[in-house]
């Protein structure tokens, strides 16, 4: 057999996804036996197999991941071990071969072994022995099946590890294997061993290609592989989770994007690493935008090595993010920024809606921020009313921009767009899904998240579109996020955090803000990949509003605010009250950030502004 430098020599290899996420995506139940699949639906694993060559993938798994005698014997399938993997080989080698019989190239059939769902001894009741034997038994059915290459894979422990390998190497002597453990956060193995002493050891017990597989995500993989890059000399695999998955509708969804993906794919090939693919939460379309940036960055090294004089790709860097937008410039210049959100209407007519710009501009705002149908519901769109009161008031405009609607395609269109008549600053937002909001059965699209869409505006701004191709001009937006200080998960948000800040934000703001205590944890937590931070501000227009975002909404809110908005007996005084809290929140949160938005309660622009000025608002301003 070819060993895997004869295959591969030194160039990037973009290997599959998942195949569980794509069968549960189809209606698989996650309780049914992914690898019994292999012989109860052939044709349905030969399209999974089909689509990630169609994106690019160069080794294709086989769906044997549990296909030994513990995981199987749990579906009362311990009798198949030998004819659930040779027909999990004979999809993979059938996909191959229909593909690559209509045009160029090829691809590697690799035999997949995953752990055995068991605890081997010391803490659990299997024998290292048995280990082997089960292991043995499925390697030996791949390899009589033909596989090109075996790849242990999620391994938590060394041991088992090493039982996985040694079997390779007595029941398939001189295959290629690729051996790849599961990491944790802090990038160590699940037994506690270090990534570094991982790839050592795995290196001495003759992997041909060693790596990481699976874990929390791409950051902890890539820190993982920059440590086996210093012990060991074999080529590296990185194969990541779509970060960890949150349950949306019933079902687990992995929200990290395809394009943060890709962006993994450049940085770990960067750090060291050979082959990149993806695992659970991965799909075709992930592997597909991986392999462009991984084509991408080969061509970009073939041009630094002098093996093409012709240049791939051709950027338009952006100016500097002074001199892009008005908003821009202060952040640049650390200017106290003062923003005001106003949220369009149901109907055609804008005219309040440009009052209010008009109004809150005399006031001090520098930018109004409109919302992009706010709790799924169905308004004029953010893009239309930005515009107009950038035409009838010459105040500039943060465009809110979800990814609920709208696919890769239409995201940049639209962002395309924008940028032809003038937008030049927009908030990357993932979307409220419809079920917030009136159309609960409206469909939701989400082909990418916030972190996906800060990802492809920061392309544009580079001339590029997500396929690497030139577009001309820079699209020059000032790129903004948002950030929870108070979200129940905050490990969550802050992993969610680094990545925008990663993808290419430039400014962040905040959902609105009571508990400065909430605030300052969070810049602490933030201040080793901090961007300008502007402190969302809202003022409570009564006691059930007050009770709405602190019930229903889980907003942190003091129990001093809430007696306070107890006390006052009319409505009216409700307002006042919640204008004093306000002007209070901007002046306790204002040494922190670098400056505020307000949110306009219920179209009260006055109210706004009053926050922002600390006084009340003349009457015939007001209404102006």
């Amino acid at each position: 057999m070819p060993s895997f430098a004869e295959i591969f020599g030194t160039r990037p290899v973009v290997a599959d996804g998942a195949m569980g996420t794509v069968l549960n995506s189809r209606g698989v139940l996650i309780s049914r036996c992914f690898d019994e699949l292999n012989l109860t639906d052939p044709s349905l694993i030969l399209a999974v197999h089909e689509e990630y060559l169609q994106a690019g993938a160069e080794i294709l798994e086989t769906n044997t991941f549990g296909a030994n005698r513990f995981r199987l014997g749990k579906y009362g399938l311990a009798g198949k071990v030998a004819e659930i993997n040779a027909a999990g080989v004979r999809i993979a080698r059938q996909a191959v071969e229909r593909l690559f019989a209509r045009q160029a190239g090829t691809a590697w059939v690799s035999g997949t072994i995953g752990p055995l769902g068991v605890r081997l001894e010391p803490l659990g009741k299997t024998g290292l022995d048995e280990a082997r034997l089960a292991f043995i038994e499925q390697i030996r059915a791949l390899a009589a099946a033909g596989v090109d290459m075996l790849t242990i894979e999620t391994m938590p422990a060394l041991n088992e590890a090493r039982e996985a390998l040694l079997a390779a190497h007595e029941a398939a002597p001189g295959l290629p294997v690729i051996a790849m453990v599961t990491v944790d956060d802090e990038s160590n193995c699940l037994d506690g061993s270090s990534a570094a002493h991982a790839a050592a050891l795995l290196t001495e017990w003759g992997a041909d290609a060693v790596g990481v597989n699976c874990s929390t995500g791409p950051a902890s993989v890539l820190t993982a592989i920059e440590k086996m890059r210093a012990a060991t000399t074999l080529p590296l695999a990185a194969m990541p989770n779509a970060g960890m998955p949150r349950a949306i509708e019933g079902r687990n969804i992995y929200l990290i994007s395809p394009e943060y993906m890709a962006s993994f794919a450049r940085k770990a090939i960067i750090a060291g690493a050979q082959i990149v693919g993806g695992c659970c939460g991965t799909t075709p379309h992930h592997i597909r935008i991986m392999r462009t940036a991984v084509r991408a960055l080969d061509a970009q090294e073939q041009i630094a090595h002098g093996d093409a004089v012709v240049e791939i790709v051709r950027e338009t860097p952006p100016v500097p993010l002074a001199e892009r937008s008005r908003i821009g410039a202060l952040l640049a210049q650390g200017t106290f920024v003062n923003m005001a959100e106003i949220v369009p209407p149901r109907g055609i007519d804008c005219s309040k809606e440009i009052d209010g710009a008009r109004m809150l501009a005399l006031h001090g705002v520098h930018a109004i921020n409109v919302p992009d149908s706010p709790s799924a519901s169905a308004r004029i769109s953010a893009q239309t009313l930005c515009i107009q009161i950038q035409q009838h008031t010459a105040t500039e405009t943060v465009l809110h921009y979800t990814c609920r609607d709208r696919n890769v395609l239409r995201i940049q269109s639209d962002l395309l767009g924008a940028s032809s008549i003038g937008l030049r600053n927009i908030l990357c937002l993932t979307g409220d899904p419809p079920r917030q909001g009136t159309y609960q059965d409206a469909t939701a699209v989400y082909d990418v998240d916030s972190i996906g869409l800060v990802n492809m505006a920061r392309r544009l701004n580079h001339g590029l579109d997500v396929g690497s191709n030139a577009i001309g001009a820079s699209t020059n937006f000032a790129i903004g996020v948002s950030a929870h200080p108070g979200a129940p998960d905050m490990e969550h948000e802050l992993r969610r955090f680094k990545y925008k800040v990663e993808a290419g934000a430039e400014f962040v703001i905040t959902q609105p803000v009571f508990d400065l205590r909430l605030l300052e944890d969070f810049l602490a937590s933030i201040e080793g990949y901090r961007i300008p931070v502007i402190a969302g501000i809202l003022p409570l227009t009564s006691l059930r509003n007050a009770e709405f975002l602190k019930n229903d909404l889980r907003v942190s809110m003091p129990e001093e605010m809430m007696l306070r908005m107890a006390q006052a007996d009319t409505p009216e005084a409700a307002g006042k009250e919640g204008i004093l809290i306000a002007q209070e929140m901007l002046a306790a949160v204002r040494p922190y950030v670098q400056g505020v938005q307000v949110t306009v309660p219920e179209g009260r622009y006055a109210a706004a502004a009053e926050v922002l000025t600390g006084t009340g608002v003349p009457a015939q301003v007001a209404q102006a």
